[in-house]
């Protein structure tokens, strides 16, 4: 079960989508969900950037982390009214991706946006942490509602480590529910990863611990990432889990690849691990 959830905290218009998904999660799990916002940098390396240790740069600073803290009370009060019963507001000096890198070491789940979110703040953060965090991470669509992240799930499987960490960062979603699709996308071109039945075990493995789950493979001539957005579609799904850079960061980066795609595109929560 996910007992301690971390949230990003900021002022973007993404902000109440992903706390949104956080929320239904820290009550679906009885869990702990802090509000973490950080001020960017911290306040020796504002000196340094100011140039002075004088007053008036100690007063710019204070006004950062006021505003931060405004950000945190209202996230704060939005989490209670989303009926999220343990909450804690965190104040971090430090920039974003490292202060919820560093946090994400105790927690079991760190909730963001995708991409898509439209400010610094967000963007980079997701990628970031599923490449550097031992934790996995979900990231949101700045225009997420609130429906339901666990009653239908596409699970992409293509035999690699972080497709293997994702599933496994998932159980406590996957065990929870009704129907679990994993995805295999032209099963053939990863044959010696897959076994003479693709999916099978791993159907099987996820079968052992509840997971209401079939096997769904796909033949198709487009790019995994899209086949895998269009299964998602085709299912109703909720949630997509799914292993981040797969292939290498600068093949994915330079080429694209599917953590890109699901970044730019992914109309629903997707859960990463790499």
């Amino acid at each position: 079960m996910f007992k301690t959830i971390i949230v990003q905290v900021d002022d973007s218009a993404s902000m109440d989508g992903r706390l949104q998904a956080a929320a239904g999660l820290a009550r679906a799990h009885d869990a702990h969900l802090v509000g973490s916002a950080a001020t960017g940098l911290s306040w020796p390396a504002y000196a340094m950037l100011t140039g002075s240790m004088a007053v008036m740069p100690i007063d710019e600073f204070e006004t950062l982390r006021a505003a931060k803290r405004s950000e945190l009370e209202r996230f704060a009060e939005r989490a209670r009214q989303l009926g999220v019963q343990s909450v804690e507001e965190r104040l971090v000096e430090d920039e974003h991706r490292d202060a919820l890198l560093l946090q994400s070491r105790y927690a079991d789940l760190v909730v963001t946006s995708l991409d898509g979110g439209g400010t610094s703040t967000v963007r980079g953060v997701p990628q970031y942490l599923a490449l550097h965090s031992a934790r996995p991470v979900l990231a949101v669509p700045a225009a997420y509602a609130g429906a339901p992240l666990a009653e239908t799930v596409v699970a992409a499987w293509d035999g690699s480590v972080p497709a293997l960490r994702a599933i496994v960062g998932a159980l406590p979603l996957l065990e929870r529910a009704r129907a679990v699709h994993l995805a295999i996308v032209n099963p053939e071109r990863e044959g010696d990863l897959h076994g003479d039945e693709p999916g099978a075990d791993m159907a099987l493995y996820l079968a052992r611990h509840g997971v209401r789950v079939e096997v769904a493979a796909v033949q198709t001539d487009a790019a995994a990432g899209t086949a895998l957005l269009e299964l998602v579609a085709a299912r109703s799904a909720g949630l997509l889990v799914a292993g981040a850079f797969g292939h290498s960061r600068y093949r994915e980066i330079v080429l694209g690849g599917v953590t890109r795609v699901l970044l730019e595109r992914a109309p629903v929560p997707v859960l990463f691990a790499h």
